[in-house]
């Protein structure tokens, strides 16, 4: 299974240990294919920095993990563009379009909204968390 988790699902899993957490590590684990690309992993580090304070060290510490535990995708020549009712999320659907992922993981109500962009389904964390379920 191929997925891409957004950014907010990445900040809340080194934000707390719930949810989103439990996804990471199912992703380190080699449960799913956790795909990411360059733009993801900038808000990332932007939401690390400018919400959460956090040092450079810690910055870099957190994006290693990820990397750790993802495979690195680089979107194609082609964006996308008004998909979304929020023009910055069409970066994140670029990233899931690039992956050829199966799953976009998100909280983002904008991309909720979609609930599909060009087979893939995009869908909260406790629906995809759901998936793993016996």
């Amino acid at each position: 299974m191929r997925a891409v988790l957004d950014t907010n699902v990445l900040v809340a899993a080194f934000a707390t240990e719930g949810l989103c957490a439990t996804l990471l590590r199912r992703a380190r684990k080699g449960e799913f294919r956790l795909l990411l690309c360059p733009g993801i992993l900038q808000g990332f580090r932007g939401v690390l920095r400018d919400k959460f304070a956090a040092a450079p060290e810690e910055i870099r510490e957190a994006v290693v993990l990820l990397q750790e535990g993802s495979e690195a995708v680089m979107p194609g020549p082609v964006p996308v563009v008004g998909v979304s009712r929020d023009p910055c999320d069409d970066t994140v659907l670029a990233c899931a379009l690039a992956a050829e992922a199966e799953f976009l993981v998100t909280g983002d109500a904008d991309l909720l909204a979609l609930q599909t962009f060009q087979r893939i389904r995009i869908t909260r964390p406790r629906e995809f968390e759901e998936l793993f379920s016996d």
